[in-house]
Formats: structure tokens, C-alpha cells, sequence
């Protein structure tokens, strides 16, 4: 699939009608979105024939992502039972076969399973501080080949830091850095990362 054609699919689905502030519920745009992906599985390989878990998943953007890229296996993770359905119907509209798991991410269980992929657009920690490093810690965990995340330009040197130091990341590259589009400030500068584990 060609990037445009996956960011033009991205841009159909639909998005949260009444976002909950306290879950820092905000969509991830298909322009943000589909590069993640399209760069997780074209310079990486890390998508297509993989089994990928999208944490915090949210209206479904990074997980139907994955889906259109061939992934083996999708599931998308949210504490918010609202979030999970509106994923699912995502997927329906777009025929993609989705699971999806309704928990909060500290408490996932998913050892057992083997997830090659996590892909994720975290809360910020704005609302519940160290929300963005449970995220991480637990995504880095899960998956047996990388993560891929998005987080605060501004948390750049401690997020990396933790990863290396504290979660046993491998490596950690920034693989694309985008200004929030609604507000053009340097306070909703976000990066997108790239975790080898």
C-alpha cells in the first residue's frame, strides 16, 4: 500500500465526538499516523506478518494502520470501554479483523501471547504525571521486536533515558518530529520514536 493511499484511508475514520480530558483523549492524525506505520514496516519491517498491539488504542487510527499493512495478528488495548468500540466500528467500516482488549495498561497480562510490534500514541502524563513512562515501560515488556511511540518534544532527553537506562531498550531513534497542527506552539511539539528491544 502506498503512503497516501493509507493516509487517505487513516483520514475516513472516525474520531472521538466528546474526548475525556482526564484519559487525555485526543486523536493521532492519518498524516502522523500512516508515516509511523508506513516507516515501522518499509524501513523496519515491523508490521506486515507481525502480530501488533496498539496500546491506548483510542478511536483505532494506529491499529487499523497496521491492519492495512498486512499485519498477522492486531490488537487494540484501551481502559475506556467507549474508546473500544468506537475502534472496533473503525475496523468494521474498513473490513479489518481487530481484537480488542479493555484494561488499563499496568494491569495488561499479555506475556503469554507473543507480540512482535507495540505502536502507541500514550497519554502525556499532563493529566496523571508518569502516565507516558507506564506506557513505555510496559510496551517495551510486551514486544519482542520495537515500539513505536509518540510523545512530548519537550520529555525527549528523559524519555530516551529511561528507555536505555531503566526499561532495557536496545536502541532508541527519532524517527520523525511534527508540530501539533491545531495550535503551531512549541508546548504541542510531539516525536515520534522508535524503541529496539
Amino acid at each position: 500500500m502506498k503512503l497516501k493511499q493509507l493516509e487517505g484511508l487513516l483520514g475516513g475514520l472516525q474520531q472521538f465526538s466528546n474526548p475525556k480530558a482526564e484519559l487525555e483523549q485526543y486523536p493521532t492524525g492519518p498524516h502522523i499516523a500512516s508515516r509511523m506505520l508506513y516507516t515501522a514496516e518499509n524501513s523496519f519491517g515491523d508490521v506486515t506478518d507481525k502480530v501488533v498491539a496498539d496500546f491506548g488504542c483510542g478511536c483505532g487510527t494506529l491499529g487499523v494502520a497496521a491492519a492495512l499493512l498486512d499485519a498477522e495478528r492486531v490488537i487494540g488495548i484501551d481502559i475506556d470501554s467507549q474508546s473500544l468500540e468506537l475502534a472496533s466500528l473503525n475496523a468494521e467500516e474498513l473490513e479489518l479483523d481487530m481484537d480488542y482488549i479493555q484494561c488499563d495498561i499496568k494491569n495488561l497480562g499479555l506475556r503469554a501471547e507473543v507480540v512482535d510490534t507495540v505502536v502507541m500514541n500514550p497519554p502525556f502524563g499532563t493529566r496523571k504525571k508518569g502516565a507516558d513512562m507506564d506506557f513505555l515501560s510496559v510496551a517495551l515488556k510486551i514486544a519482542s521486536q520495537a515500539v513505536y511511540s509518540l510523545h512530548k518534544t519537550s520529555t525527549r532527553d528523559h524519555v530516551k533515558r529511561a528507555a536505555l537506562q531503566h526499561f532495557n531498550a536496545s536502541s532508541a531513534e527519532v524517527i520523525c518530529e511534527i508540530v501539533h497542527a491545531k495550535t503551531n506552539c512549541i508546548k504541542r511539539r510531539c516525536w515520534g520514536s522508535f524503541w529496539r528491544v
